[in-house]
């Protein structure tokens, strides 16, 4: 089934027939298998992550197929294209006033935090408070931000540009990651340097580095890797030791 939905969405964004009743019906199907989180926006294949593409055209295109309609909530009032998440009761979720989540959406978050259009969070994910996470939805071929399984990531973090945070991984609060950040492991005798993905199991913390100018040396944002969780004990344990034994703030 998954193949046939591929084929009419690839179809009606390349020849602009997406006003089609086939063509709504299989965008209708492809936001609904990724509101089950039955599909992903990208999965992780040969040992690197792969994006969906079909399913980001879905995405574009139900923009297109869909008006701006006003939807109430008691005292609120919304104008969008795209309908609110519902059925939280039925899944088990717990959602607290103002949260906003939309059709499609499959994670939660913590106060304030922000997940952009096809980001993708991974199981036992902790967003803390005031983070934000980047989305992408064009070109359909680019890679949102990805943050793997068992990872957590502390207060007011940014991490934007396609940038995979591993899994089990710990940043520490008010990290920023983006495509062009230096990540510099710390934790050895010598200096390791990553860009666009942390390692899985790293406990990350904000830094900088110098940098030469034309006006003089300053010193610009970096991210430092200076441990690993450990892989002897439990998600919860390790989070909880990765905190106390490095002082990262969350």
């Amino acid at each position: 089934m998954t193949e046939a939905l591929r084929e009419v969405i690839d179809a009606a964004y390349a020849d602009g027939t997406h006003g089609t009743p086939e063509a709504r019906s299989a965008v209708g199907e492809a936001l609904a298998l990724l509101d089950r989180g039955e599909a992903r926006i990208a999965e992780p294949r040969g040992g690197d992550w792969v994006v969906n593409e079909w399913l980001k055209r879905a995405v574009l295109l139900s923009f297109r197929q869909r008006g701006m309609e006003t939807i109430e909530v008691g005292p609120f009032e919304y104008h969008d294209k795209v309908p609110l998440k519902t059925g939280y009761a039925a899944a088990g979720v717990r959602v607290v006033p103002p949260a906003v989540v939309r059709h499609g959406a499959g994670t939660m978050v913590d106060t304030w935090a922000t997940v952009g259009s096809c980001a993708q969070i991974g199981r036992n994910v902790h967003l803390a408070g005031g983070v934000g996470i980047g989305g992408v939805l064009e070109p359909p071929g680019a890679r949102p931000v990805i943050v793997e399984d068992d990872a957590f990531v502390g207060s007011r973090c940014i991490v934007v540009e396609g940038v995979v945070v591993g899994a089990g991984a710990v940043l520490g609060a008010a990290t920023v990651l983006t495509s062009s950040t230096r990540i510099i492991d710390v934790s050895g005798a010598e200096p390791v340097e990553h860009r666009g993905r942390i390692p899985p199991r790293s406990v990350v913390i904000p830094g900088t580095r110098p940098k030469q100018f034309p006006a003089g040396t300053y010193q610009v944002p970096c991210a430092l890797i200076i441990g690993r969780r450990s892989a002897s004990t439990d998600t919860k344990v390790s989070l909880n030791d990765a905190l106390r034994d490095h002082d990262v703030p969350v």
